[in-house]
């Protein structure tokens, strides 16, 4: 009983925190905290991201910001390389969700949005 009491635990402290994801399929490595994924769609594409760090005190809408800001960027310069330029990004139509690990102290951002070229 103890046995299945501590595995529980131990479920529960990593199941925990963990963001939904907006893709199943392979991310790109961006920078140390942040992993992408572009599928090109008709007249633009999809962005998918995955940001986390670690933070001592938790302070998601940090995190939250800086994955917006990510996800941006890189929209903007996978769209520059194209050598096409993009319709401005609503932050409102940002999927967005967040987690954070009590256990590993990461706290993590999946985003997803729509991007049009102009």
């Amino acid at each position: 009983m103890k046995r299945c009491f501590l595995f529980f635990c131990i479920l529960i402290l990593f199941a925990c925190g963990i963001p939904v994801s907006y893709t199943n399929q392979p991310l790109q490595t961006y920078d140390k905290d942040t992993e992408y994924r572009i599928d090109d769609i008709e007249n633009g594409f999809t962005i998918n991201i995955y940001y986390s760090r670690y933070q001592m005190f938790p302070e998601s809408s940090v995190v939250a910001a800086s994955c917006k800001s990510a996800l941006t960027s890189i929209a903007y310069e996978y769209a520059e390389a194209k050598g096409k330029k993009i319709k401005p990004i609503n932050e409102q139509r940002i999927k967005i969700s967040m987690g954070r690990s009590e256990f590993t102290g990461i706290t993590s951002c999946s985003a997803m949005v729509k991007v049009e070229y102009e």
